[in-house]
């Protein structure tokens, strides 16, 4: 988008581009946390890594918490999910205990799965027709944002104050946003409910479940590593603690490079860009396992990991709404569960490879071989599909990640 267009935006689309700031901050932050997570509650760092796999499995939770505002006004409904949102951070930094905290992670995580569905509708319901996807994507460059900016900055947060005091910020940026969407956001102009049956039209099709699959198994590998990357760069590379969070800015930085090019690349052969990342995130992972202990090859690693496993959040959406048509706006939502249940699953590989004496380098080889199943499940989605000509138009690269 160029500044002119940003600047001929209604502002209402600040306040929920700093929400999804917030909501995408919050979801990675205990990702460069962990040994400070291990070290307050006496616990293993495989344990630690919990908080991450209670997040994700919040978020496929997320869509019975769609369903269940599904008839309730836009703004009303960003409001009370951003008040949910909120106090679940506060609560968090306020945890006693690690149960305590894994409770909240996974109350929390409802919230984030509802807000970008209703969100995408909400922007989409503020400008002309011509302008819609750039205020979609002006809304979705907070999350980017998030990846680039906010998890490091509270890992910095974090090495400072402790690990209460990152979810402390967090939760008034959350707060911050919350009034954002109370004073900008106008009432909707178009009250009508959705009809549930129709909403739930598309999950009748069988290879829409396995396009879910395909994105649940072909992103988690990813995770499988990414949610132990905090502990592999400070005990397996060497770096110290403080270098974490420069380190984490190039992995959003490869993020961020990721998903645009990956998004121009979709446009134009959706099937072949979605196969060539997973290929190529397999090999990296694979190759990490091997190299994280060399400082001058890790860091280009990160990158490479952040561009080949976010660059994959668009095709994969993209694939999967197809099944949408104009008839459910949560399979979106449902999409972004899927990505949760891949979080879930590429954690709780992590977790149990080093909690049975596996090491780092084990973690990562696992961390391949889950790809690699996602490309197996992808290519079985994509031969499936006797759609390809006619893909419908790229949800801006920004607003994939959900």
């Amino acid at each position: 988008m160029t500044r002119g267009a940003i600047c001929s935006m209604p502002l209402a689309l600040v306040a929920l581009a700093l929400s999804a700031f917030a909501i995408g901050t919050t979801e990675f932050l205990t990702n460069g946390l962990l040994s400070s997570l291990a070290a307050d509650f006496d616990i293993s760092v495989a344990d630690a890594g919990l908080v991450t796999t209670a997040y994700a499995i919040g978020q496929m939770c997320g869509p019975l918490l769609a369903l269940a505002t599904l008839r309730l006004p836009a703004k009303r409904v960003l409001a009370i999910l951003m008040v949910f949102f909120t106090l679940g951070n506060l609560v968090a930094a306020l945890s006693p205990t690690f149960t305590f905290l894994l409770v909240s992670r996974f109350v929390t995580a409802w919230s984030h799965t509802a807000f970008f569905g209703v969100a995408s509708v909400a922007a989409s319901r503020l400008v002309p027709r011509r302008k819609q996807a750039g205020a979609i994507a002006l809304v979705f460059t907070g999350l980017s944002l998030a990846n680039v900016l906010g998890m490091p900055v509270g890992t910095l947060t974090g090495q400072v104050w402790g690990w209460r005091g990152s979810f402390l910020v967090v939760t008034a940026v959350s707060a911050a946003s919350l009034a954002g969407i109370a004073v900008l956001v106008p009432a909707d102009r178009d009250n009508a409910a959705a009809n549930l049956r129709e909403s739930l039209r598309p999950f009748t099709n069988a290879r829409l479940w396995l396009a879910l699959a395909a994105t649940a198994i072909g992103f988690g590998g990813l995770f499988a590593s990414f949610t132990y990357i905090e502990p592999i760069l400070t005990t397996v590379t060497g770096f110290s603690s403080t270098d974490v969070v420069w380190l984490l800015a190039i992995y959003g930085a490869g993020l961020v490079v990721g998903n645009w090019l990956a998004g121009r690349a979709a446009d134009r052969a959706l099937h072949a860009t979605t196969i060539t990342l997973l290929i190529v995130l397999a090999c990296a992972l694979t190759v990490f396992a091997f190299t994280a202990h060399y400082r001058a090859v890790t860091v280009p690693m990160l990158f490479l990991l952040g561009a080949c496993g976010f660059g994959l959040l668009t095709p994969l959406q993209t694939f999967v709404l197809r099944f949408a048509g104009n008839e459910s706006s949560l399979v979106g939502t449902a999409n972004t569960a899927a990505f949760g249940a891949g979080i879930t699953l590429g954690s709780l590989l992590g977790a149990t490879v080093l909690n049975n004496g596996g090491t780092f380098t084990a973690v990562n080889l696992s961390a391949g071989a889950m790809t690699l199943l996602g490309l197996v499940v992808y290519t079985v989605a994509a031969l499936t599909d006797r759609r390809s000509a006619t893909v419908p138009a790229r949800v801006p690269a920004a607003a994939m990640r959900q």
